[in-house]
């Protein structure tokens, strides 16, 4: 109806004034024609052009926001118009901060515990999309491993499912195994052996949900590059590694082109069911990691002695670890822990025939553009004056091809 007023006063005015011509665009209207939608849910009504300022129709719930990696997650999420669902333990100043990823009003948050079912329900209730990012470094008197990767996610995918979402993602671990190889301990790697576990439990209750596996990953606030970064690692002026890092191989990946991989797999049809392995560009020797990072702090030979050692033959390294978490165990000191280390000389196993970041149209960040910006707080002799050009740019590592 619109259209045809503004058309007839067009062609009425172009009658009475002669040769002055007026262009009149059609109106159309969302009413103009049915549409058919797959849901009645709010969220399948898309509003604005895709930004930060519109509605792009995907409800998402992330779990473990507060975290690590939830932060780059909500991040992208709020950029491309998502409402942004934050469930939250604890003190709430934690993840009022998040409030900033998206616009005013798109960024809701609700109080949660991993072990209330009715406060999960209602986080996801209104939710197309729900994302687990839920985990733990180390055991805690209140969270052990099995009751936070295992029955936690058995629990968040089971009451999505009845809930009626559509995309649960689960983010697990790229060398979980039901039978990690012992290194340092008698048992391995509990936390690997869990994130297995969890994501047999997620596919039980979700068939259809995505899984994530994520090798180390690096990042602002990280625990791999401030990990090796902390003075509280290094055994006074030594690095002690395992084998000297000789027989470790990893392949880091930068925390960006993992959140970004997650929304790409929220707008992806085919992913359901999928399971992906966020890895970087690159696999480097653990050993020529650990050197690059100290020649980048400048801590390396010729500023401060810096060397690597055989972890094999100190055994006060390890009494250290022990003494680190009994001093401390609900946060060790440097994220200095028993589980950290033994995980530490795991060789990133990446299968082939398992689709990768690259197949979600990721662009992976290579460490040498990233690295030195994430270490430059821990450089020595930081408000130094660079420009004089006392120190060269150190060498990048080599990579395996």
């Amino acid at each position: 109806m619109a259209s045809l007023i503004l058309l007839n006063g067009a062609q009425l005015a172009k009658q009475q004034s002669g040769a002055l011509g007026i262009v009149c665009l059609r109106a159309n209207y969302s009413t103009d024609g049915p549409r058919k939608l797959k849901t009645t849910n709010v969220a399948a009504l898309k509003r604005g052009t895709g930004g930060r300022s519109s509605f792009n129709g995907v409800v998402a719930t992330v779990f473990g926001a507060t975290g690590f990696l939830g932060r780059y997650v909500c991040n992208k999420l709020g950029k491309i118009g998502s409402q942004v669902i934050i469930p939250y333990r604890a003190d709430h100043y934690e993840a009022m901060r998040l409030k900033l990823c998206g616009d005013l009003g798109q960024v809701l948050f609700h109080p949660y515990h991993l072990c209330d079912e009715e406060s999960i329900y209602k986080a996801v209730k209104y939710s197309n999309v729900v994302i687990n990012l839920v985990g733990r470094d180390w055991e805690t008197k209140n969270f052990a491993f099995q009751d936070v990767h295992v029955e936690g996610a058995r629990r968040l995918a089971r009451i999505a499912k009845q809930a009626g979402v559509e995309k649960f993602i689960h983010v697990s671990s790229l060398n979980a195994t039901p039978h990690p190889e012992p290194i340092l301990t008698k048992e391995g790697s509990k936390f690997l052996k869990s994130k297995y576990a969890g994501e047999k439990a997620v596919r039980e209750e979700f068939p259809d949900a995505i899984v994530f596996r994520p090798s180390d990953i690096y990042g602002q606030e990280d625990r791999f590059l401030r990990y090796y970064a902390h003075i509280w690692r290094r055994q006074f002026r030594g690095m002690p590694l395992w084998y000297s890092g000789e027989r470790t191989i990893k392949q880091p990946v930068y925390c960006g082109d993992v959140a970004q991989g997650i929304v790409n797999a929220i707008k992806d049809s085919d992913s359901q069911g999928q399971t992906y392995q966020a890895v970087g560009p690159r696999r480097y020797k653990l050993s020529e990691l650990v050197d690059w990072f100290h020649r980048e702090m400048r801590k390396d030979k010729e500023w401060w002695g810096y060397q690597r050692y055989d972890l094999r033959y100190d055994p006060t390294f390890m009494i250290k670890v022990k003494l680190t978490e009994f001093i401390c165990p609900s946060f060790p000191v440097g994220d200095l822990h028993t589980e950290r280390v033994e995980r530490e000389y795991v060789t990133d196993d990446v299968k082939k025939g398992v689709p990768t970041l690259e197949d979600l149209g990721v662009n992976l960040t290579m460490m040498e553009d990233q690295v030195p910006w994430e270490l430059r707080p821990y450089r020595a002799a930081l408000y130094y004056d660079a420009e004089l050009g006392e120190f060269e740019k150190p060498a990048p590592p080599q990579f395996l091809h």
